[in-house]
Order: C-alpha cells, then sequence, then structure tokens
C-alpha cells in the first residue's frame, strides 16, 4: 500500500540514492501540478517528501509546500531548513554543520570509502543520523568485498566505542539492522512513489531522473502500475527469506543489473549481508559494556553471503 509521495521539485533535484541524474536543465515543476501533487497526496493520506534543487525556488512554491505536513530533502549546497541534506563526496562535509534533528545522506564512490570510514565516523559527530549511499555498488569485485569489510569492522570500532560512552549514533550501514526484526527496504513502487515536473509517476526518482525509466500513471490519468506485485516483497523469491533487513533493495538497481524489479543482483546482496555480518558483531560488542536492546533477539551467524548460494534451502 502506498505511504509515501516524493515530489521533485525541479528536473535537477537532488539525487539522494545510487543514481545519478542524468538531467542537467533547470526545469521547475510547474506551480499548479506542484498544487495538483499536495492535493493528491493529501486526499491519499501520503507522507510526502520534496526534493529540492540547488536553487532558490520562487516564493509561491515555498507557501505551497508549508500548506502540508512534510519532509525536505536539499543538496548541501541549499541546506537551509533541510530535514534530510544530500553530500555528494567528502569535500561537501567538510564545512557542513548541522541543525538540530537533521539527516545526512553521503553519497559517493567505493573508492572514495574505502580507507575513510574515519571520516564517516567524524561526521556522525555532526549528524543525528547518517545514511551512507555507494553509487557504484554494481562494480563490487571481491577485493572491493574484502575492502569493504574491512571499512566496515572499522567504523564498528568507533560506533561501539560510541554507545559504550553513552551516545546512540545512526549509521544506516551498521546500526539499522540492530534495531530491526524485518526487512525496511526503499519500497519503490510499493510503499512509495515519485511525481516528477512533468506531472507523471514514477517508481522512484531514478525512473525519471536517470537514463531508461518509466511512467506509472499521472496526475491526470491515475496510477496505473502494471505487475504491481512484483515490486512487492512477497514477490520476491530470494528477498522474502532474508534477514539483512538494512538492505534497500533497490528496484532501480534490481532492473540494471538482473533486469527483474524484485531480485537483487550478487553485488547488491553480498555487501548487505558484510553490513549484516558487521551489524551482528557491533551488536555483541556493544552488549559487553552492559544491556543494550534486551528484547531483540541476537543476530544468528550465517555461513554464506548471497543468498542465491542457499536457494534450494529456502
Amino acid at each position: 500500500m502506498i505511504q509515501y509521495l516524493v515530489i521533485l521539485l525541479d528536473d535537477t533535484s537532488v539525487s539522494f540514492c545510487h543514481y545519478g541524474n542524468a538531467k542537467k536543465e533547470r526545469r521547475l515543476m510547474p506551480l499548479e501540478t506542484l498544487e495538483a501533487g499536495i492535493l493528491f497526496g493529501m486526499k491519499e493520506n501520503l507522507n510526502i517528501q520534496f526534493v529540492y534543487p540547488a536553487y532558490a525556488l520562487p516564493e509561491a512554491y515555498n507557501k505551497a509546500v508549508e500548506r502540508v505536513a512534510h519532509v525536505k530533502i536539499k543538496p548541501a549546497a541549499m541546506p537551509d531548513n533541510a530535514d534530510v541534506v544530500v553530500m555528494d563526496g567528502w569535500e561537501e562535509c567538510e564545512s557542513w554543520t548541522a541543525g538540530a534533528g537533521v539527516s545526512c545522506v553521503l553519497r559517493l564512490p567505493k573508492a572514495e570509502w574505502f580507507g575513510h570510514a574515519g571520516r564517516a565516523a567524524a561526521l556522525l559527530e555532526k549528524a543525528e543520523r547518517l545514511n551512507v549511499v555507494l553509487t557504484d555498488v554494481e562494480t563490487f569485485t571481491e577485493d572491493d568485498f574484502k575492502a569493504y569489510e574491512a571499512s566496515l569492522q572499522e567504523l564498528a570500532g568507533s560506533l561501539a566505542a560510541a554507545y559504550a560512552s553513552g551516545k546512540t549514533p545512526q549509521l544506516n550501514l551498521l546500526t539499522d539492522r540492530m534495531m530491526l526484526d524485518k526487512m525496511n527496504n526503499c519500497g519503490a513502487g510499493d510503499t512509495n512513489i515519485t511525481l516528477a515536473p512533468d506531472g507523471k509517476f514514477y517508481v522512484c526518482p531514478a525512473f525519471y531522473q536517470a537514463e531508461g525509466g518509466y511512467a506509472i500513471g499521472s496526475l491526470a490519468g491515475g496510477l496505473d502500475i502494471k505487475n504491481a506485485q512484483l515490486y512487492r516483497l512477497d514477490h520476491a523469491p530470494l528477498c522474502r527469506h532474508c534477514d539483512a533487513y538494512q538492505c534497500r533493495r533497490c528496484v532501480w538497481l534490481n532492473r540494471k543489473t538482473t533486469c527483474e524489479a524484485n531480485t537483487p543482483g550478487h553485488e547488491q546482496c553480498v555487501v548487505a549481508h558484510l553490513e549484516r555480518n558487521a551489524s551482528r558483531q557491533l551488536l555483541l560488542e556493544v552488549r559487553k559494556q552492559g544491556t543494550f536492546l534486551p528484547d531483540k533477539e541476537e543476530i544468528r551467524e550465517i555461513n554464506y553471503l548471497d543468498p542465491f548460494e542457499i536457494r534450494k534451502e529456502w
């Protein structure tokens, strides 16, 4: 069931996930389209998230946005009044000062992540929550998996020390899995949809801003999601059995790597399970310091990194 509506205010609205935005020319959503999108969200009782470009909007747009409860997702160049600030690479992190309640999304390629886990720990000192998004997960090699595992272990050490001192940093790669007892995936096409400046609905922003996407309806004609069941967890043959609950299970990456909306590629699965295993070790370490999440079961030990390897057991 759809619960969230993402509204891209401009063709150049910031990307906050794996995809790169191929649209470089400004195209502001017509004001009447914005107002109709807000009305649609209100009628459907949806949580609305506005995604901003890197320039100031006309005042009429700001007034329209403020008429409804919402979340603002903004690029680091325009962080004022943001609920979520998106940074591309480490350079944008250096001068950023978070406000109370602000989360941060850090997008960067694997080469900029490996060997820099300490910088992520420092960023957690400024943000209440940090979501790290690797923009080239589909290119991971066996050597990359090893480097990623090492970076997670290093970062887990910093997080364990923070928890021992009474702090509670949130990092999607490690702390989410400690808290979850069921899948908490992206939900594109199932629990959330995107409205683009052209007045059409899309599975997620990537299906509009990246190449090769497609619409799933419009404000004028309503939603029209073909084979809607394929976006649901209960129709994902591997994912519905998996307990890497923090995995984004990115539909856009799935389609890109396996040509299936509901089946992740090998790289996405291994990365998710490396995070899961590092979360397991972090949870064990934190519990050595005292009672922590007493009602939460331990994360069981597993002997695989890609569920495809044990598909016959499932």
